[in-house]
């Protein structure tokens, strides 16, 4: 087993420069904010462009952009089915939720709950959206310091408060404008890192292409195209279901994408920005899948270079230091911390967002002018990096961290969806039946996570269908104040023009 290459000097200031260039920007938009529509929407005047950008390396974590080839590695290419799916999800959500933020000139997502199903719904999705976002922060902060400090030597708790400092600092101090612009540069260098690491693959394994594919096709990596489900295991088919319906909550419903998309000029930027992101899923996701199972058939060619400890999400920082030049790897583990911080900058935005427009603004009993609103925003946001960094390193005490993030998170985002698509589709479904909805497909989802063997890819799709399942004859047997038909699909055209 050869000696593992050192984090050089060249590798470092790459890095800090980076990391310096970030807050440059925060400085350059410091104080130019003076509504909440200029903190949290960029004034609604931002290039589609740079929002469709800042989609994707806001939901691209690092936990993402190491996990998914960690997985490829580790058991298959299933999830290059999200790639696809992307593509074809991406007119259903732009269809049924885009429309609705637009004619109700909407700062958040939820506010949409609140002339649907009235303030009680509102403050519920709202809380549960502060809960999913907070738990999906420290897990998007601590896998890369991980997997970093295992192949810099930099110390864990250094490297997640190093990310949290920086990302908060600037979002602070830019507002959405901020993070917009930084996002855009984090996927460029996300990308082009992408693109780096699987030309190197082709170079360093035996046969280039054809050998990747032999080895992957021989270790069934690529058996993974089958109608046939196995709730046990993990296949295309059962990542295409699965995440056609989570991708209505990522790109449909959730205040870290559709704050971005509400910043655009026009309603045509929105649709711009969601077909350009859902294209780029497709084509990164695929190379995310294929660095995976390219690693796999470079570390079965070369045995002698495989490390203790070298599993899962930590195999792609082990290859970028081993077999990229010096330079180069400093720039590519950088794209790793710039996956971090785009996601981080994302949520502490979208979240103090939601706590000003659905908990701050309903409730308060005296006006408050603009500029203490910003002042607010500001404060909020530093409060809520400040906890996502603590957060991040009360999981660093916890196994089995990916997994355990998603299971999580799929206690929240099942109901939140559920309540926006019944709204949507129907006037009968009220809150007080998805309250009881809530009730059942929570502990019931609990059940599935801890007393069956079922893949953790399911338990977002359970919980879903059984709030929606339970929610609906509840709504009819409990009654309730039918919606008004304009916050239908069947009645919408009763609001005003997209534009």
């Amino acid at each position: 087993m050869e000696e593992l290459p050192s984090f050089s000097t060249l590798n470092y200031t790459i890095c800090f420069v980076y990391l310096g260039l970030m807050f440059s920007i925060g400085l350059w938009l410091a104080g130019k904010q003076k509504t909440t529509e200029d903190y949290f929407l960029a004034g609604r005047k931002m290039p589609w462009f740079i929002v469709a950008m800042s989609m994707f390396a806001s939901l691209t974590s690092a936990a993402s952009f190491i996990g998914l080839p960690g997985l490829a590695y580790r058991e298959n290419i299933s999830y290059i089915a999200l790639g696809i799916v992307s593509v074809l999800a991406a007119p259903f959500f732009i269809y049924l939720f885009f429309p609705f933020y637009r004619r109700l000139h909407v700062t958040t997502t939820y506010e949409y709950i609140g002339f649907r199903y009235g303030s009680p719904g509102r403050y519920a999705v709202s809380g549960l959206f502060v809960l999913l976002r907070l738990s999906w922060l420290g897990v998007v902060i601590y896998s890369p310091a991980l997997a970093l400090s295992v192949v810099t030597g930099v110390n864990l708790y250094l490297g997640i408060l190093l990310m949290g400092v920086l990302a908060t600092t600037y979002t602070v101090l830019g507002g959405l404008a901020a993070v917009l612009w930084t996002d855009a540069l984090q996927f460029i260098l996300l990308v082009g890192g992408a693109i780096w690491i699987s030309v190197s693959l082709l170079y360093a394994v035996p046969d280039g292409w054809s050998g990747i594919i032999a080895i992957a096709g021989e270790t069934d990596h690529l058996n993974v195209f089958t109608l046939k489900i196995n709730i046990f295991e993990m296949s295309a088919t059962a990542i295409a279901i699965t995440t056609f319906i989570s991708l209505f909550q990522d790109y449909g419903i959730d205040q870290v994408t559709v704050q971005r998309l509400l910043s655009t000029k026009k309603f045509s930027g929105m649709v711009k920005a969601a077909i350009f992101n859902s294209f780029t899923d497709l084509i990164v996701v695929g190379m995310l899948m294929f660095i995976g199972i390219g690693m796999f058939a470079y570390y079965v060619s070369f045995p002698a270079q495989v490390f203790e400890g070298m599993t899962g999400d930590r195999v792609l920082p082990f290859y970028i230091i081993q077999n990229l030049p010096n330079g180069i790897s400093g720039l590519l583990i950088t794209a790793i911390f710039a996956a971090a911080m785009s996601s981080m900058d994302s949520g502490i935005n979208s979240i103090s967002t939601v706590i000003v427009n659905d908990f701050f603004k309903p409730l308060r009993r005296e006006l408050r002018t603009e500029n203490q609103d910003v002042q607010l925003a500001r404060m909020l946001t530093f409060v809520l990096g400040a906890i996502a960094v603590v957060v991040a390193c009360y999981i660093s005490t916890i196994g089995e961290i990916f997994k355990a993030a998603g299971t999580l998170m799929s206690l929240f985002s099942g109901p939140i969806l559920g309540l926006f698509l019944l709204g949507i589709f129907t006037r009968r479904a009220s809150f007080r039946g998805w309250v009881i909805g809530v009730v059942v497909a929570i502990p019931a989802t609990i059940w599935l996570q801890h007393g069956t063997e079922v893949h953790f890819i399911y338990y977002q799709f359970f919980c879903l269908c059984v709030n929606i399942i339970v929610t609906y004859p509840a709504s009819l047997i409990l009654g309730g104040e039918k919606a008004q038909s304009k916050y239908t699909l069947k009645g919408r055209a009763e609001l005003n023009s997209v534009d």
